[in-house]
């Protein structure tokens, strides 16, 4: 669970400035989310069966009757009562509790790549719900404009510097703008469920977005070393060992089991005879000695740990490289995120210096609406793009934290 705790402290470190009820927002799913409590009982069920190991081989009673009574000097027999007990070989248990606690670990790790990858759904859904009410604010502001437009293309109508197409033009793109709000707004109410169920509440509970993420000028450190200590990784070597454990208590359990036993004779008096020892009941101590003979057993499955062994390593090896492929893309495609925002920042300025200069030319009735309109939509893209950017950006982030914390 440590590292489980790193990578918290982790996203709450990083996303303070930019996100300060994130973290309060994956403390209450990690204790609510449906999906961690069912792995905890799991693992509580793991680790209950150690004791459930900790016992011996049922004890064997059996009771008989003669039927036809067998007679003896001392009289004829009448039942029979026995009881016997096998004791596994000296190890046995403590092997087999041994073999059922590395299981429990295996099981442990399960619970910290779920608590793990429900931290990093929530900060996915959270980046996604931040971008799409952002994008909904951007185009709430460019349809203002658009109404400024408006109005003063009508004023420019009056005094004939523009058509009543212009007009049109401007409330078609004003539609257009309410069509994508409206989208976005379905968008975001599917994405605030999906969010709501990963903190195993309604779905219409109401999430407060943070209205800023910056975009960070300075390239974040990664500690790619911290890659083979991840919980997926480190379930392959609680594997390979609980297969380790397996092999030892198959040992154990090919050597012999020694037995101890009881049989009570309940014997009748003789009535044709009076001596010593008339009608004495028999007891008589047993010992008794399991030995697999037919060992072929053990060997086969001393065989098939060997061949699981290296069926772990094999995966271990593949999960590895496909986690190095994962983060290196994760590093990469958070580059591409601020190169892209970088960009899109320096396309808006030059398109608002491009809007002035063309609201400008209205005093000297050269204004062209058609042209503002293109300048607009073109500064509403990279407006949208450097949204995009912005939680591409956190959404690398979320796995780069994911894979090295």
């Amino acid at each position: 669970m440590k590292r489980l705790y790193i990578f918290l402290l982790t996203v709450l470190i990083f996303g303070t400035s930019n996100a300060q009820k994130l973290d309060l927002l994956i403390e209450e799913a990690l204790i609510k989310n449906p999906e961690i409590q069912a792995f905890e009982l799991k693992y509580q069920v793991a680790t209950e069966k150690v004791n459930e190991a900790n016992t011996l081989p049922n004890t064997q009673l059996g009771v008989g009757y003669f039927a036809s009574e067998p007679e003896t000097r001392t009289g004829p027999q009448r039942f029979k009562i026995s009881a016997k007990q096998m004791l596994p070989s000296f190890g046995a248990i403590t092997a087999r509790e041994n073999y059922l606690n590395s299981l429990a670990d295996a099981l442990y790790e399960d619970i910290a790549i779920a608590k793990q990858r429900l931290v990093a759904s929530v900060s996915r859904s959270y980046y996604n719900l931040y971008a799409l009410n952002e994008k909904q604010v951007v185009l709430a502001q460019n349809f203002q404009l658009l109404k400024t437009h408006e109005a003063l293309a009508l004023s420019a109508v009056e005094v004939g510097k523009a058509s009543a197409v212009d007009v049109l033009r401007i409330q078609m793109r004003q539609n257009e703008l309410e069509q994508m709000k409206q989208v976005l707004g379905q968008d975001y109410l599917a994405e605030r469920t999906n969010f709501n169920k990963l903190l195993n509440r309604d779905k219409a509970t109401t999430v407060i977005i943070e209205s800023e993420f910056l975009m960070p000028t300075d390239d974040e450190f990664i500690n790619s070393s911290n890659l083979v200590l991840h919980p997926e990784l480190l379930k392959y070597d609680k594997l390979y060992n609980s297969v380790s454990q397996s092999e030892l208590l198959n040992q154990k359990e090919s050597n012999p089991m020694l037995g101890f036993g009881l049989d009570y004779i309940g014997v009748s008096e003789r009535t044709d005879a009076d001596f010593i020892d008339n009608g004495k009941n028999i007891i008589m101590p047993m010992l008794s000695l399991s030995i697999p003979i037919f060992n072929k057993k053990y060997k086969s499955k001393s065989k098939q740990n060997e061949l699981i062994q290296q069926e772990i390593l094999a995966q271990k090896e593949g999960r590895l490289n496909k986690l190095e492929s994962l983060l290196d893309k994760a590093v990469k495609s958070s580059n591409s995120a601020q190169i892209s925002y970088n960009t899109q920042t320096k396309n808006l300025k030059q398109a608002k210096d491009a809007e002035a200069i063309l609201l400008k030319n209205y005093e000297t009735g050269t204004i062209d609406f058609e042209d503002i309109l293109d300048i607009q939509e073109l500064e509403l893209k990279f407006q949208m793009n450097q949204i995009e950017s912005i939680k591409n950006y956190y959404l690398q982030q979320t796995i780069i934290n994911y894979l090295t914390n």
